[in-house]
C-alpha cells in the first residue's frame, strides 16, 4: 500500500487543525465581501500584540458579539452594549480594541458610502488585484503598499490599523499570495 504524501505548506501553522485548516481554506484567498472584509479588520486589531491562533479561536466568540460582523449594526453600539461585549469571555476584552471596532465601523460605512463599497477602496492599494509573492522563506511584515492603506485609513478615523496589521490583513483576505512557493497552495491561490 503506498503511504499517502504528506503535502508541504507554509510553516506557520504547524500542525494545530484550527491554524492548518485556516491556513488550507481561506489565508490568502481573494475577498471581495464588505462584511467578511470588515470581519478580518476587527479581528485583525484585535490581534495586536497577541497570536492570530488566539484570535482564531475565539472567532465564533467575536462573530456572537459584534453582530455577525455587520459595520451598520456595530456602528451603533452602545455604551452599554460596550461594556455587555467586555464582559465575554468568548473574546479579547481589551477596551481599547472593542471601542475602536465600533469606531472603525462607522468610518467603514463613510468609506462604502465614497466608494461604493469597502472592497472597491482596499483593492486601490494593490492596483486592483492580488499581488502574487515568490517567498522561499523571510516573508516581511509591511510593505509600501500596507504603509499606504495604513496611513489612508488612520487619516479617515480608524484605529488598530498600523502597518504590520493591514499587512496581516491583505495576506488574509488574499490581496497578497504570501504562500511560500513550496506550500501548495501558492499555486492554488495564483489560480483564484
Amino acid at each position: 500500500m503506498k503511504k499517502k504524501k504528506e503535502l508541504q505548506r507554509c510553516v506557520w501553522p504547524g500542525t494545530d487543525p484550527t491554524y492548518v485548516k485556516y491556513h488550507d481554506k481561506e489565508w490568502g484567498v481573494p475577498v471581495y465581501n464588505d462584511r467578511t472584509l470588515f470581519e478580518f479588520l476587527i479581528l485583525e486589531g484585535a490581534q495586536a500584540g497577541l497570536s492570530w491562533i488566539t484570535i482564531l479561536r475565539r472567532r465564533a466568540g467575536y462573530r456572537k458579539a459584534f453582530a455577525n460582523f455587520d459595520p451598520k449594526k456595530v456602528a451603533k453600539f452602545s455604551e452599554a452594549k460596550i461594556k455587555s461585549i467586555l464582559k465575554d469571555p468568548g473574546i479579547i476584552r481589551n477596551k481599547l480594541k472593542v471601542h475602536s471596532a465600533v469606531t472603525n465601523a462607522q468610518a467603514f460605512l463613510k468609506i462604502q458610502k465614497e466608494f461604493g463599497s469597502f472592497s472597491n477602496y482596499q483593492w486601490q492599494f494593490v492596483g486592483g488585484k492580488p499581488i502574487h509573492n515568490k517567498w522561499k522563506k523571510g516573508i516581511p511584515s509591511v510593505t509600501k503598499e500596507s504603509d499606504a492603506f495604513s496611513k489612508d485609513l488612520k487619516a479617515r478615523g480608524f484605529n488598530f490599523v498600523g502597518s504590520t496589521i493591514m499587512y496581516a490583513h491583505m495576506q488574509a483576505v488574499g490581496m497578497v499570495n504570501d504562500h511560500i512557493v513550496s506550500c501548495f497552495r501558492h499555486k492554488q491561490v495564483k489560480k483564484l
